[in-house]
């Protein structure tokens, strides 16, 4: 039984309890003194008719005139007179009662009316005596009356009571209901605070969660801020903070492999002509400058579009990679500019400074073939002059000319359900299913070729399609677990996180179907998480309530933000790819993958791979502690 209703129920028995006993007592005090009233007045009045008819004849027709008198008032049971010898000389009996008094009441609470005798002389003899007693039906009147009164006093006060239990247990529930969420958001891995209630008994439950919560914060965020130090030691470059060779190659691998990136983007390389004679003229501490400042250029590039990556190759050269860029000259132009305006302030004694090639690719390019080729229109823009750049012609393939093309395609693919799910296994590290991984195919023109998500999903986002495209998958999917055994995964795009009219439409569609939630798994990717932290917090945390298990997609691009793990309630991580190749010769990312899994593993949060490549990756992702693997050499085996 819920502890409020015991509350209540404890509250009415003390109530009724209290009211009971107070009730009888009160009755039976209050018959008591009725019966004292009733006997004195019998005695009195028996008194006085004595005297009375002692000082008149003592014929019959007067006595009983007397008697009459007295009697007809109606206040009287019966008054009888007798001689001494017992005999009945006079008598008057009532045996009707007018009372609106209930019977069980009289039976339940009895008054006897006692007589009152007296005795009647005629001069010094004895001449009878004469018997008094008062009808009892008033007195029932009147104590009926009394617990008509005390009654409704007590359904006043019981109602006041109530109130008053209402609001104080409101209180209490609302004291106990933050406890109960408080726990509940432990178990779902989610470890929040609250503050703590005046209740002695729940202040000390209280303080001792908090505190509790308090230290797996701490030691969360001492771990997350070990791996954030050590990520910056491997994969980033000390001088700049842009990221190294090693890192860059992981995500330029990643980035033409993966399905889920951008079909097309640009390459663009910048090197620093002669650094060592640029040393030599401005010093080193200028240099350094000079470097951070261009690291600076870099990163304001690239945070204008998701998934762009900046990086530092090695001491004078440097890369970008921009997904989705649709012009290599106008990225190329732009670098150019801010670099140009760099030296004209930062140092302008120097005339050649830099030189930029850039060129377009397309997914599925050899990533070491795709370096030579920008190598060669870097090596065309050194042969042009100073600061000179050099972009390769060429723009983004397109399947459709414009956005009001894309928007026709789009709408009219999602309007003919154009739309369907490529599975993957993902297994766990005993090569046993985990769960399915479903990716999003849309065939924009009938009897057109499938496009995979990075094809369309780009130009989504620019015409607001998303949302719809996210519900479609999302009802693929449970049309998938409706029909099919097993769990299934689905990305949702990072630009439909804070929209709360999908937001709503997400959760409708998901209560309708709301037995099979405990079988999806919904991810969103790392950056948009961070992007919107507050809206995934409530996504996530309503996800959770319907059973749905929840994830971050391509982890580990920024673990400066992974203390706020903590706070989410997660199922699992999926890590980015471009930390998963070669994990067999890379002790570093070694290093950083098993302290991951170690602070993920400390809240209840799985760790999954992707992108495995071979069985020697496998091995060594295993051995670091991933509880879950996916990519191509996965497929292959399942």
């Amino acid at each position: 039984m819920p502890l409020v209703r015991q509350l209540w129920l404890a509250i009415a028995l003390i109530t009724a309890t209290t009211f009971a006993g107070s009730f009888l007592v009160s009755i039976h005090s209050a018959s008591s003194y009725l019966e004292q009233q009733l006997q004195r007045k019998n005695m009195d009045n028996a008194n006085s008719l004595a005297l009375s008819m002692s000082q008149q004849a003592k014929d019959a027709v007067t006595l009983e005139l007397q008697l009459a008198a007295l009697f007809d008032s109606g206040h009287y049971q019966s008054i009888t007179l007798m001689d001494p010898h017992g005999a009945i000389i006079v008598e008057r009996i009532q045996d009707r009662s007018d009372t609106t008094v209930p019977e069980w009441f009289v039976r339940i609470f009895p008054i006897k009316s006692l007589p009152g005798r007296a005795q009647i002389s005629d001069g010094w003899k004895q001449f009878g005596t004469v018997t008094v007693v008062s009808h009892n039906r008033f007195a029932y009147q009147s104590l009926w009356k009394q617990s008509l009164e005390m009654i409704t006093w007590f359904v006043g006060i019981a109602l006041l009571i109530g109130l008053a239990g209402i609001l104080a247990l409101r209180g209490i529930k609302h004291r106990l209901d933050a406890v109960v969420e408080q726990a509940r958001a432990i178990t779902e891995r989610r470890f929040i605070t609250i503050d703590e209630p005046r209740t002695p008994e729940l202040k000390s439950v209280v303080r001792a969660m908090n505190d509790m919560v308090g230290r797996v914060r701490d030691m969360f965020a001492d771990e997350a801020h070990r791996l954030e130090d050590l990520q910056q030691k491997l994969n980033f470059d000390a001088v700049t903070g842009l990221a190294n060779r090693d890192y860059f190659m992981g995500r330029i691998r990643e980035t033409l492999a993966s399905e889920k990136a951008a079909s097309a983007g640009v390459l663009l390389l910048l090197r620093l002509h002669d650094l060592a004679e640029i040393n030599n003229r401005i010093g080193h501490a200028e240099t350094d400058t000079l470097l951070r400042n261009i690291g600076s250029i870099l990163e304001h590039v690239a945070a204008e579009m998701p998934d762009r990556l900046a990086a530092r190759l090695k001491g004078s050269d440097f890369a970008l990679i921009a997904p989705n860029a649709d012009d290599t000259d106008a990225l190329a132009r732009q670098l150019a500019e801010a670099m140009s305006q760099l030296i004209h302030t930062g140092v302008p004694e120097i005339m050649d400074v830099f030189h930029i090639g850039a060129i377009p690719y397309n997914r599925g390019d050899h990533p070491g073939e795709l370096l030579s080729a920008a190598d060669q229109a870097l090596a065309i823009a050194e042969s042009s002059g100073a600061n000179a750049w050099h972009a390769e012609a060429g723009k983004l393939s397109s399947i459709a000319a414009g956005n009001d093309e894309w928007r026709e395609l789009l709408t009219d693919a999602l309007a003919d359900a154009r739309l369907k799910l490529a599975l993957y296994a993902v297994n766990d590290s005993s090569n046993r299913e985990l769960h399915q991984e479903g990716m999003a195919r849309l065939q924009v023109k009938p009897d057109g070729k499938w496009l995979s998500a990075g094809d369309f999903m780009p130009m989504a986002v620019r015409l607001n399609l998303a949302g719809q495209i996210d519900l479609g998958v999302v009802r693929l999917a449970l049309d998938l677990l409706q029909n099919h055994p097993g769990e299934l995964a689905i990305n949702l795009a990072s630009e439909t996180i804070a929209d709360w009219s999908f937001h709503n439409k997400l959760i409708e569609l998901l209560r309708q179907r709301s037995v099979l939630c405990h079988r999806l798994w919904l991810e969103v990717p790392e950056y948009g998480v961070f992007r919107e932290y507050e809206a995934f917090q409530d996504l996530c945390r309503t996800l959770k309530l319907l059973g749905c298990k929840v994830g971050i997609e391509h982890f580990g691009n920024h673990l400066n933000e992974a203390r706020k793990l903590s706070e989410l309630g997660l199922d699992y991580l999926k890590v980015d790819a471009s930390l998963v190749h070669d994990i067999a010769q890379n002790p570093g990312n070694q290093k950083l993958l098993k302290g991951l899994c170690r602070m993920a593993h400390g809240i209840g949060v799985r760790v999954i791979a992707i992108g495995v490549q071979d069985q020697v990756e496998q091995a060594a992702l295993i051995e670091l502690g991933i509880d879950g693997l996916t990519g191509p050499f996965i497929a292959k085996a399942s």
